[in-house]
């Protein structure tokens, strides 16, 4: 079972978040919390294996909350909760470590198959809006240089992993692509985050996009 613990100060966003995903396609909702200044006690409290982490927030927002996360050791997955108001905002939390994000409005079987695919290790990288998140970074020429140095550390089949990552392609896709095995894949990503400084795909897919 996948363990999710939500994070949003409005009561009746929690209530109904719990009620659609609480028992559904193998996840179990452990807990809840009510702003971002609770995370650290809940996560002790329940162990979740996934957190749905609002942006907005009245005493400590999402973005600190999920920077003060991920630096626990083995911190849960992040999936962010946002009305798409701030593309920057987004941004951010992609940088700093969220594995992908959620429109509140979303439909409940995009909701489950977000929370299944970060469990499972896959950043929810949909099509549109996530391209259009990353394309709207935009590298000066000092960072685009040191993101190509750091590309330039792995080796031919790790920037092929990279490069398919950054695609949004999941473990499975890149096997079937790159004729090998899962495994192997799992592999490659491990030191592909290892080698470029990140923890986790999302981050691989910024720095690939900042290389230009």
């Amino acid at each position: 079972m996948i363990r999710l613990l939500i994070v949003d100060d409005d009561e009746l966003v929690r209530a109904g978040l719990s009620m659609m995903l609480d028992g559904a396609a193998g996840i179990v909702v452990v807990g809840e919390a009510a702003d971002g200044d609770q995370v650290p006690d809940a996560i002790a409290a329940h162990a979740p294996d996934v957190v749905l982490l609002d942006l907005r927030m009245p005493r400590v927002d999402g973005l600190t909350a999920l920077s003060r996360l991920r630096g626990r050791p083995r911190p849960p997955e992040v999936i962010v909760l946002t009305t798409f108001d701030s593309d920057e905002n987004v941004l951010r939390a992609l940088r700093l470590g969220a594995s992908g994000f959620l429109l509140k409005d979303s439909p409940p079987a995009s909701i489950v198959e977000a929370v299944q695919r970060v469990a499972g290790g896959d950043p929810m990288l949909s099509p549109g809006i996530t391209r259009r998140l990353i394309d709207r970074v935009s590298a000066g020429a000092g960072a685009r240089e040191k993101a190509r140095a750091a590309l330039d550390t792995l080796t031919e089949r790790e920037r092929d992993v990279a490069l398919a990552v950054a695609r949004g392609q999941t473990n499975a896709e890149i096997a079937a692509e790159l004729f090998m095995g899962v495994p192997t894949v799992k592999g490659h990503v491990t030191q592909v985050m290892l080698k470029l400084g990140v923890t986790n795909r999302t981050q691989v897919a910024l720095l690939v996009n900042e290389a230009g």
